[in-house]
């Protein structure tokens, strides 16, 4: 894969598998955390818990914006994302600019 800033919705079969990549690592590390809270009631066990089901969701939301023809668009400003950003965060729906504006 290629670091340039075409847009994802040209290439959905790479974006498709960044996501897959990202979901499947995702849920293998919710399920670590899950048989690690069996043996332990930690609030940082539940904060990182909370925080592995939102990315799963962005995931979730990102296969759908791949089906409607929006995966690699800004939801913040409509631009294009650049591939590189959509190459490391793939699931992310706003653009650097709008990121930093919305946090």
């Amino acid at each position: 894969m290629s670091l340039d800033t075409t847009r994802a919705e040209h290439h959905p079969h790479e974006a498709r598998q960044r996501l897959e990549h990202a979901r499947s690592s995702r849920l293998a590390q919710l399920q670590a955390l899950k048989e690690t809270a069996q043996t332990a009631d930690d609030h940082l066990l539940s904060e990182q818990r909370t925080a592995m089901e939102r990315t799963l969701k962005e995931i979730e939301e990102a296969f759908a914006r791949i089906e409607d023809g929006t995966y690699g668009t800004c939801l913040g400003c409509g631009k294009p994302i650049p591939g590189e950003r959509l190459e490391i965060l793939p699931h992310t729906r706003l653009c650097v600019t709008c990121q930093r504006r919305a946090t």
